[in-house]
């Protein structure tokens, strides 16, 4: 059965808004043609479903923690991120079945909000279930942590196994943050993404508190890891930002999704340029002002021409899992137009997971999702309100 969706206007992305257009899509969501008005009164099509707001693809979520769900509401807010992983690392434990029914609810609240892709970063096998019987397209990230050099072979055969058992689903071993990965398991990691030309992703620049670690050996983390019970005598600051210390680690002929960048400078940005050339950059904006109460320098990223995407990050560092409440935010902080909010909610995404052949834009051939947003006009520019209702 075809049915023939319109709107105010259409936002296919890869093309011009059509305004008042005619998308006809059959019962599996495939886009069978995209019509002007014009061209469809010319073929006599007159059963079509006229919607106010604008007709846009299914969005992309590039990071998320599912398998946070349960900490929904369970950590404060503002506290900085060495204390906010701290509470995770304290809370995290809870009943399996509890878990697993607030990821299936997260996961629901996901698709409800027009989301059809997520890159979801795990740490354990009790996703997969959820993720079997979605109907969003998951790629996993099995997260890999061990700042203990010694004990790098151990924690990188543990991750391939857990990426095995995901299987069929797709699924990459990435490294957790700089400050958790020792060199010799950011070797293994390189080793294991190079033999199977993986997707990475990794947290960067979350905090100062980062930086200033990786710079000096001074402040928040060296508690953190007294909480932990690490000896890091080994360590040596370098005097460098995280990210210069840490991306030469990486494989530079791999796609690399670099998450929140909250503190990423223009030296930083033009060092990863430089040295990495398919990097792709997350924003999670919601999430960064939730621990940090502080948004990455966006204006830095714009003018370098950046491949920005979209995350939600986890419900224990953000109200709600929703794209489009994380494009609202931006759109409220910085002058942005609905087409670069869309490109970076939509077809970035989908081409950083390699998904673009499905997803990412309103394509002929595609079955990409599409979702009805509501919008105003304000100064010439469409705005979104934040209201969305998925319609295929």
């Amino acid at each position: 059965m075809i049915s023939y969706l319109s709107a105010s206007y259409i936002c296919p992305v890869a093309v011009a808004p059509l305004k008042e257009g005619v998308i006809a899509v059959d019962s599996s969501g495939l886009i069978l043609q995209i019509l002007t008005a014009t061209e469809a009164a010319g073929k006599g099509i007159t059963d079509v479903k006229f919607h106010e707001g604008i007709l846009v693809p299914g969005f992309v979520n590039t990071h998320c923690h599912l398998e946070l769900s349960h900490l929904k509401g369970k950590i404060g807010k503002h506290t900085g991120l060495p204390r906010f992983v701290e509470q995770i690392i304290r809370q995290r434990q809870a009943d399996e079945q509890e878990q697993i029914e607030a990821m299936k609810s997260a996961d629901r609240e996901m698709y409800a909000q027009g989301i059809v892709a997520v890159g979801d970063i795990s740490n354990k096998l009790i996703s997969k279930a959820v993720k079997e019987i979605s109907n969003i397209y998951y790629h996993t990230f099995i997260e890999t942590m061990g700042f203990n050099p010694q004990k790098a072979v151990e924690i990188i055969e543990a991750a391939k196994m857990m990426k095995a058992a995901f299987h069929p689903l797709n699924a990459s071993v990435v490294p957790h943050a700089p400050y958790s990965v020792s060199d010799n398991l950011f070797a293994e990691i390189c080793r294991e993404a190079e033999l199977h030309q993986d997707l990475i992703s990794i947290h960067n620049q979350e905090t100062q508190e980062e930086n200033e670690f990786f710079e000096h050996k001074s402040g928040s983390f060296l508690k953190l890891y007294e909480f932990l019970g690490l000896n890091i005598d080994f360590f040596k600051a370098t005097g460098k930002s995280s990210l210069c210390n840490y991306l030469p680690k990486l494989s530079a002929t791999l796609k690399t999704l670099l998450v929140h960048n909250t503190f990423s400078s223009a030296a930083d940005l033009d060092f990863a340029q430089k040295t990495h050339p398919d990097l792709y950059w997350c924003l999670c904006p919601n999430a960064n002002l939730y621990i940090e109460n502080k948004l990455p320098e966006l204006p830095l990223f714009l003018e370098a021409g950046l491949k920005i995407t979209l995350g939600t990050d986890s419900l224990a560092s953000n109200d709600q899992l929703s794209i489009v409440e994380e494009m609202k935010t931006l759109q409220e902080h910085f002058q942005l137009p609905l087409s670069k909010l869309l490109e970076w909610a939509t077809i970035n995404g989908a081409e950083f997971l390699g998904i673009e052949d499905r997803f990412g834009s309103l394509v002929v051939g595609k079955t990409p999702g599409i979702n009805l947003l509501e919008f105003v006009e304000k100064d010439g520019e469409m705005r979104i309100t934040g209201q969305i209702k998925r319609l295929a």
